[in-house]
Parts: C-alpha cells; sequence; structure tokens
C-alpha cells in the first residue's frame, strides 16, 4: 500500500509547491511510483510540471464531484514512474460544494482507496489555507510535511498548523503524523536565517530534517520551463538538496 505524504502550511510563499513537485520527481528518480496530487485551485503544481490547464479532460474537482474516475483523470508527466492528478481553477467550487455533503472531511480519503495500492509515494499539495480541502488531505494522508521559510513569520504559522493536527488527530485521523519540518528559502549569509534554523532545531529535534533547501534561483526558474529541477539543472544545489531530501525520507522508512 502506498504511502500518503501531505505538503501543507497554511502561510504561503514557502516552497509548498517548489518542495512537492521536486519531492515527487526526486523519489521518483528513486524509481520509486509516485502519484502526485495538486490539491491547489492555483493550480500551480500542475503547470509547474509544463502540463496546461486550458486542455484538461478533468481534474481533482471531477474527482471530488464523482464526475469522474481516476483512471480518466491522471496525467503521466513525461518523467518515468511520475503521474499527476491535476488541479484547475474550477477546484475553488469544490470547498463550497463540500460544505453541504456527508462526511465532506473524508471525500478525498475515500477515492484514494481505488488508487493507493498502485503507487509507492502519493504526494498531496495543499492550498496555503487549513479549509476544507486542505482537511480532506489531512485525513486521507499517513503523514504531514510542513515547509518552513528561515524567517520569523513562518514561526508563527507553525503553531496553528500543529494545533490544527492536533484536532484532526483527535477528531478525524488518530494515525496522522508529522513526516518532518522541512527548513527552506535558507540563506547561511542571513544572521535571521541562522537564528531561526538554530531555534527550530533546537524545538524540534529529530522532527526537523536534516536537509536544507538553499535559496536557488534555479528552483525559481524551472517551474516556468514546466519541470522539476533535477530535469532543468542536476547539479544545481536546489536539485541536489531535494535529491537528499528524498533519500532522507527512503532511509527514515527503512
Amino acid at each position: 500500500m502506498g504511502r500518503i505524504i501531505t505538503i501543507a502550511n497554511q502561510k504561503g510563499g514557502v516552497a509548498k509547491t517548489t518542495t512537492a513537485i521536486n519531492l515527487a520527481a526526486s523519489l521518483a528518480v528513486a524509481e520509486k511510483s509516485v502519484l502526485l496530487i495538486d490539491l491547489d485551485p492555483q493550480g500551480n503544481t500542475t503547470t509547474g510540471l509544463g502540463i496546461d490547464r486550458d486542455n484538461l479532460r478533468g481534474s481533482v474537482y471531477d474527482l471530488f464531484t464523482g464526475r469522474l474516475p481516476f483512471s480518466e483523470l491522471i496525467i503521466n508527466t513525461g518523467l518515468k514512474h511520475l503521474d499527476l492528478l491535476p488541479a484547475h481553477i474550477d477546484l475553488v467550487g469544490a470547498e463550497v460544494e463540500l460544505v453541504s455533503m456527508n462526511d465532506r472531511e473524508t471525500v478525498l480519503n475515500n477515492s484514494l482507496k481505488e488508487v493507493r495500492d498502485l503507487y509507492d509515494y502519493l504526494i498531496i499539495d495543499c492550498p496555503p489555507s487549513l479549509g476544507l480541502l486542505t482537511l480532506n488531505a489531512l485525513t486521507a494522508t499517513d503523514s504531514l510535511l510542513v515547509p518552513l521559510q528561515c524567517e520569523y513569520f513562518a514561526m508563527e504559522g507553525l503553531k496553528m498548523l500543529i494545533n490544527t493536527i492536533k484536532r484532526v488527530q483527535q477528531s478525524l485521523n488518530a494515525s496522522l503524523h508529522i513526516e518532518g519540518i522541512l527548513l527552506t528559502m535558507f540563506d547561511g549569509r542571513n544572521n535571521l536565517s541562522n537564528q531561526v534554523s538554530n531555534e527550530i532545531r533546537s524545538h524540534f529535534g529529530a522532527l526537523v530534517f536534516k536537509t536544507t533547501i538553499p535559496r536557488n534561483i534555479t528552483l525559481a526558474e524551472a517551474p516556468s520551463h514546466g519541470k522539476p529541477v533535477l530535469c532543468y539543472s542536476a547539479v544545481s544545489s536546489g536539485s541536489r538538496a531535494y535529491l537528499a531530501l528524498a533519500e532522507e525520507i527512503l532511509s527514515g522508512e527503512a
């Protein structure tokens, strides 16, 4: 049965989508079969892999509403072992429609049972909010990976996210645990980056990944070319960092 890892943080701009794309690609390069699920109506994970949102035959919205089955929604990304369940702006409507549904927090969980055995990993990229879409992901997932930008306000947002995790554990998903906190946009020349990194590592200890994602121009450039960074510049520090993160997750599982 495939492991589900959700990448979430209610604060935007913390490299959440960058992490989803590049972790999924790095696991695929390690010859693990991966399904990347774009749960953000902005669809940046979809376009970041070179998929034209305007020409989709269906999206994750159709999964939530039961209009199309998984088999008609999954797209091969062109990278061996990596498939995508794309998102479109119409996913905004799904959150409204979920409000009136019975068991609205478990729609995604029930849907994933159909394909979970087909993949080694299912990676979910969430919107930068703690609404019903993110709640569906937290209910369906095995673990939560939290990207955390090395700045003060990011630490403040982490407290709110941890409180949400506790509530989900108590009422919807008792097995939910934190995969790890990933420090992103780290600049070793910046005193604040070092201060935040030291404080987070001191407070959360082993929950913080050893791997740190640096500020790196190729990480910003790769999505505009519709590629994961390792397909855009395999020797860049950003590419090496996400490969190291995938290795850390794989070795932690072992």
